[in-house]
């Protein structure tokens, strides 16, 4: 593990907040034997430094951590056996002080090729996404955090015009409403962003009034988002490069399509696939990633209509940018590249939306997902 730390960067650290946490903790999920890191950030100084790793299983990818912050989740493309094609999901127990983790419990995740997990924003509930199943579960969870077993498992059915990636569903993500309500399931390969009203009492799935939103054929609906209002939610669409907006009913959970805008430059015309997306926390940006162009694609959020302007491009200093994450207070964003094994920091400018280039690296192999945690 190394860190680039330049003198620009000891200059964009200073100043920083003394009264901020003193412990923000970072996981990384990694497509390697290494498995899951853990490692504590410095706001003060932009080092990191390693607590820890989960290698036990290898290859544990996306993770999400329960809303009592006390219990993060991690998915795996290892089976609960030697023979098991399927993938899991395991739950571990969060150090208050350290942010080391402690295996929990384990469940098999109910299909191959586990992609994304998910947490019911009350803590009732588990979704896994299991995209070369082209279905997603639903588990119950404990008090202590504990994953049940699954209570609901729904198989996609379809496909869409790409003959060689939209063959049939391939679900990539699942993510809830803000109150739980609904959650909002990101097929690429039926072109869907599926819509389930979720049983408040037992986590069941059942199609929503309007059971789902299409996207334009071809583009394959990857990741999902909302914005901060909740008025309005983001897909990123990975086959075409492009972002689609959407209005959202809060009462019935119905997404209307409101805009398609590119990812990439008019000037680029090699291959590239989008991977991920967030939005800054006061609302005014939106970013995501292409893999190929290899850049953070950056866009201005109108705030009365939701409509995207693209303002320009961040090169992320690594092969195939996957996934990141914006911190809580909007001044720096984390970004993972797979096939330049690290970990890159950025500072956000809060009023351009911009970033600039830290010098912060960190080697990690094959890093694929990032989620912070603040430890209080």
């Amino acid at each position: 593990m190394k860190g680039i730390l330049t003198l620009l960067t000891l200059i964009i650290f200073a100043g920083c907040s003394a009264s901020e946490p003193e412990k923000e903790i970072f996981y990384l999920g990694t497509f390697s034997d290494d498995g899951l890191f853990v490692l504590e950030f410095d706001r003060e100084s932009g080092s990191f430094s390693e607590v820890e790793r989960q290698s036990d299983p290898p290859n544990q990818g996306f993770q999400a951590i329960h809303p009592d912050g006390d219990v993060l989740y991690s998915i795996t493309r290892e089976g609960l056996s030697e023979d098991d094609e399927q993938g899991s999901v395991i739950a571990y127990r969060i150090d208050p002080e350290t942010g080391a983790l402690s295996p929990l419990n384990r469940q098999s995740s109910m299909g191959a090729g586990p992609a994304h997990v998910s947490v019911d924003p009350h803590g009732r509930f588990l979704y896994v996404s299991n995209y070369s199943a082209g279905n997603l579960a639903s588990y119950p969870l404990a008090e202590d955090g504990r994953i049940g077993e699954a209570v609901d498992v729904v198989h996609h059915e379809g496909s869409s015009v790409n003959e060689r990636r939209q063959r049939a569903p391939y679900v990539h993500a699942a993510n809830p409403s803000v109150d739980g309500r609904f959650l909002y399931v990101s097929d690429l390969g039926t072109d869907k962003i599926m819509i389930y009203a979720v049983d408040g009492e037992t986590g069941e799935l059942s199609p929503a009034d309007t059971p789902w939103a299409e996207v334009e054929p071809g583009s394959g609906p990857r990741h999902f988002t909302f914005h901060p209002s909740q008025a309005y939610a983001y897909s990123v669409d990975e086959l075409s490069s492009t972002v689609t907006a959407f209005r959202v009913d809060p009462e019935t959970g119905a997404l209307d399509n409101i805009q398609r805008i590119g990812m990439l430059p008019e000037s680029f015309s090699e291959d590239s696939w989008a991977a991920d997306i967030h939005i800054s926390p006061n609302g005014r940006f939106l970013y995501a990633t292409n893999r190929g162009h290899d850049s953070l694609a950056i866009y201005s959020i109108d705030p009365d209509t939701g409509f995207l302007e693209l303002i320009g491009h961040e090169p992320t200093r690594g092969g195939h940018p996957r996934n990141f994450a914006i911190d809580q207070y909007g001044e720096f964003l984390f970004m993972t590249n797979r096939d330049d094994n690290n970990l890159v920091l950025f500072k956000m400018d809060q009023e351009t939306g911009l970033l600039n280039y830290t010098g912060v690296e960190v080697e990690i192999p094959l890093a694929v997902c990032v989620t912070q945690h603040i430890l209080r």
